[in-house]
């Protein structure tokens, strides 16, 4: 077979697979699971390149298809499966939709300069950058703006556009992004982590706000 199916790969293999089932989760109408799956995603897009190093005899084959690979995945961890969340969250209008292909041409046009880019030196500094905002942010961006916005799903509605429109802006404009630590990536996992459960004991307890699940199994005195 062609390809390669090693350990450096599989966590690649698995995000992709995770978001494809996002897709069909967000088709369904199951949009918080669909959530849950992109968190997941950009989870394991966290990690795979680290464990990727850790294979000390890859060869430059290896190496490459590695990153090719990472930026199919990336299109449709982040570019595909946030669009087809957003359009079942509301975005049916026509300047929504466009709004919608804007971000994801972005998101393309990113990921295609990053590979153009990607054996570039570092830094004279020694400090890691990325140029412009990650694709992958908004596996981070989008629950947390979907949790906030239960707690007002009117004002949710209005701004999504706007937060999709701004997120795509910034993949493509060109500013110094400091790659975050270990530590602050497992930080950043973490508050994800924690507002992923909450969506999703909101859709298990049936009701947006948790504490009305609780109110109505308060007898009455």
């Amino acid at each position: 077979m062609i390809g390669f199916y090693d350990y450096t790969v599989w966590m690649t293999y698995v995000s992709l697979l995770s978001s494809v089932a996002g897709i069909f989760l967000a088709a369904f109408g199951h949009v918080r699971w669909a959530l849950a799956c992109l968190a997941l995603s950009g989870l394991l897009d966290a990690f795979d390149g680290k464990v990727a190093r850790t294979k000390k005899d890859r060869t430059d084959e290896q190496k490459s298809f590695g990153v090719q690979i990472d930026s199919l995945c990336d299109m449709v961890c982040f570019g595909v499966l946030p669009t087809v969340i957003c359009f079942h969250l509301g975005m049916h209008t026509l300047l929504s939709m466009i709004v919608l292909g804007l971000y994801v041409l972005a998101g393309l046009i990113r990921l295609a300069w990053f590979n153009v880019h990607a054996d570039e030196p570092p830094r004279e500094d020694g400090k890691k950058y990325y140029q412009g905002l990650p694709i992958t942010s908004v596996a981070v961006i989008l629950p947390i703006f979907y949790a906030i916005g239960t707690l007002a799903p009117n004002f949710f509605m209005v701004a999504l556009p706007f937060v999709m429109f701004a997120t795509g802006a910034l993949f493509i404009l060109r500013f110094p992004f400091r790659k975050p630590t270990t530590r602050e990536l497992l930080l950043l996992i973490g508050i994800v982590g924690a507002v992923i459960l909450y969506i999703l004991a909101c859709h298990l307890w049936g009701s947006i706000f948790p504490w009305k699940w609780v109110l109505r199994r308060v007898p009455n005195t």
